[in-house]
């Protein structure tokens, strides 16, 4: 069966197709030596009918695509030919107004009014149909257009309100989310890839964007963030301005990658100044003010969380003489006050006060003019000096030197020694902050060295009262330790009434006050650092040492005393080994030495004297160990020493 494609291969007549037809197929009866088959000749026509039909519709709808698609295209084509033609009348117009314009420039106005006014009022009815075009353009966001209206608005007055209604429009719907600055960061950037392919002065355009931003968008929004807290919540107000401030110099930083013309570092800054000026010129005194109130705010609570009145330290007159024979004769004028072991010392506190500074040092940085920066930091450094060594530190170290016992009380509990060590604690807390946060602000002008002369003094006039507290409370030691020498040493320790029934190595005085002394000793490490621990600890074993020579030198020593003695001397300087100062253990090495001077049988006490230990000492000294034996006069020891 022939296909209706091959049917189809030569020039249509339609007898001719239908001959075609009836040839191709079998018992069509056209082909010599074939029977006609009427019924199948009918069958083929009945199913050639129906092909014919369904390709009939298959092209009608192809006829219908296409015929569709070319009246699409025909009114495309036709639209950019009226537009084309649009332009063009638009452009000429435009040049023959603008002709018409500079020409009535030049005539009379008392003899062509008239046409003058009939050529300004075409110049504003085109300069505003111009203006209308470059609107609709940029809401269609057809870039070509605007370019071709902006290039003949160009030579028109309203050129800058061609400008304007750009800006205005670009930050439609640009500002919708919290963040101010990143939505402003984002409008910039993408007018920066745009404003180019519109304008012919892209970075004059830009820049307008940009101190349209700032003025009107940035400056409302910073004022209604400060105009807040201003008068009503200085911390919050200190932090918005702080925040606001930086996020607005980082916008700048961004912004200054755009060409933007010449001096952009200035026209930039001149927008922040702008914007924060009214805020900035009166920032330290906020600043101040604030952390004034703030620090004494963090140590009052404090006191109240103790239950404690501040004490006023009066200064002048009298408490100046007290203050001056204090210093002089290490004497506590009055009566001591419990302190029931409080330092009145708090790291906690401290943290707070230093935490408070580094912010205000912080702002300092970001927020003062350069000129002014090195004396605003110098006055918050001086408020963290009032309140933290002044009113907390020097406050603890005066109330801990009242506390101090006298060196005569009995069973004196030594806190002074907790004062210490949590002073030398916030020293170097203190000085951290100084060279971190301070020193950078003020390295590079005069007011370095007022600084440093400032931490200079107030560590000087800590340091007198540590010394002094420190020496107070050392003589309490040894006030404590005669205290125990007097209730424990009896005179029979070493006169015994039987001097062969002798069951103990030590005295029972010996012993305690070795315990006494490991303990102080070991909180004096613990209180101190560096060199500071081996010159108290020094101090200690110098007093220590005569405490032990003069108790010594109050008892008569029988021959089994004199041992006991010497046993108890060896006590005393393995207790001095802790103390781990060489001066110290030579000083009851000697001593250890002059105990033998007790025991040595009187023959051989010269040859004792003369040894190696004894030798360098002072005859008067040896000479007054020996009195103490009490075969002194029997033995006629005096004679070898005339």
């Amino acid at each position: 069966m022939a296909t209706t494609a091959e049917l189809f291969e030569e020039p249509f007549v339609a007898d001719e197709y239908i001959e075609r037809l009836a040839w191709r197929t079998p018992g069509g009866g056209s082909r010599g030596g074939e029977a006609f088959d009427p019924k199948r000749l009918l069958e083929e026509f009945v199913n050639h009918i129906q092909e014919l039909q369904v390709m009939d519709e298959r092209i009608q709808r192809k006829v219908e695509k296409l015929e569709q698609q070319c009246q699409k295209e025909a009114k495309e084509f036709a639209k950019k030919v009226q537009e084309l033609q649009k332009s063009n009348q638009i452009k000429e117009a435009a040049d023959i107004i603008q002709k018409l314009h500079l020409i009535a420039q030049e005539l009379p106005f008392d003899r062509f009014s008239e046409v003058k006014s009939k050529i300004a009022s075409k110049y504003h009815d085109l300069e505003c149909q111009l203006i209308q075009e470059f609107t609709s353009a940029q809401r269609r966001g057809e870039i070509s257009r605007m370019r071709e209206v902006a290039a003949v608005l160009l030579h028109f007055k309203g050129y800058s309100h061609c400008v304007d209604v750009y800006i205005k429009q670009c930050q439609e719907g640009a500002f919708l989310r919290n963040d101010v600055f990143e939505d402003a960061a984002i409008l910039c950037q993408r007018v920066n890839k745009q404003v180019g392919e519109v304008f012919s002065n892209p970075e004059t355009v830009l820049a307008k964007l940009i101190q349209n931003i700032f003025e009107v968008k940035l400056q409302s929004y910073v004022k209604d963030r400060l105009e807040e807290h201003r008068k009503s919540d200085a911390e919050q107000y200190l932090k918005n301005l702080y925040d606001l401030y930086t996020r607005t110099t980082n916008l700048s930083s961004k912004l200054m990658e755009f060409n933007l013309g010449t001096d952009k570092q200035t026209f930039l800054s001149k927008l922040i100044k702008s914007i924060f000026i009214s805020y900035l010129e009166n920032y330290i005194e906020v600043e101040i003010g604030y952390l004034k109130s703030r620090s004494a705010m963090i140590l009052q609570r404090y006191y109240d969380s103790k239950n404690h009145q501040k004490r006023s330290i009066g200064t002048g007159g009298i408490q100046d003489l007290k203050e001056r024979i204090r210093q002089r004769t290490n004497l506590p004028l009055g009566p001591s006050i419990d302190t029931h072991g409080e330092t009145f010392l708090s790291q906690e506190v401290v943290v707070n006060l230093l935490q408070e500074t580094k912010q205000a040092f912080e702002r300092c940085h970001r927020l003062s003019d350069p000129s002014d920066l090195p004396k605003n930091a110098f006055r918050i450094f001086s408020m963290l000096v009032e309140f933290l060594c002044t009113e907390h530190i020097d406050y603890a170290l005066e109330t801990g030197l009242a506390g101090i016992p006298s060196s005569d009380s009995k069973n004196a509990n030594l806190y002074f020694l907790d004062v210490v060590h949590q002073a030398n604690t916030i020293f170097h807390l203190f000085d951290k902050q100084f060279n971190d946060h301070l020193m950078p602000l003020i390295s590079s002008s005069p007011k370095l060295s007022e600084c440093l002369q400032k931490k200079k003094d107030i560590i000087e006039q800590m340091e007198v009262k540590l010394d002094m507290g420190i020496d107070r409370t050392l003589n309490c030691m040894i006030g404590q330790m005669k205290h125990i020498l007097t209730a424990e040493q009896k005179k029979t320790d070493f006169k015994p009434e039987d001097e062969n029934n002798v069951l103990i190595q030590y005295t029972n005085a010996c012993v305690k006050v070795c315990g006494y002394v490991r303990k102080q000793v070991e909180k004096i490490r613990n209180s101190m650092d560096g060199k500071n621990v081996d010159t108290v600890l020094m101090e200690l074993g110098v007093r220590f040492h005569r405490l032990i020579y003069e108790h010594l030198q109050q008892y008569s020593y029988s021959c089994m005393g004199g041992m006991l003695a010497i046993c108890d001397v060896a006590e005393y300087r393995k207790c001095a080994k802790d103390f781990k100062i060489a001066l110290v253990l030579q000083l009851f090495d000697t001593l250890h030495a002059l105990c033998n001077l007790l025991v040595v049988a009187p023959d051989n006490l010269k040859q004792v004297c003369s040894g190696e230990q004894l030798a360098n000492l002072d005859k008067n000294i040896l000479h007054s160990f020996v009195q103490l034996r009490v075969d002194y006069r029997s033995a006629r020891l005096a004679r070898h020493f005339s």
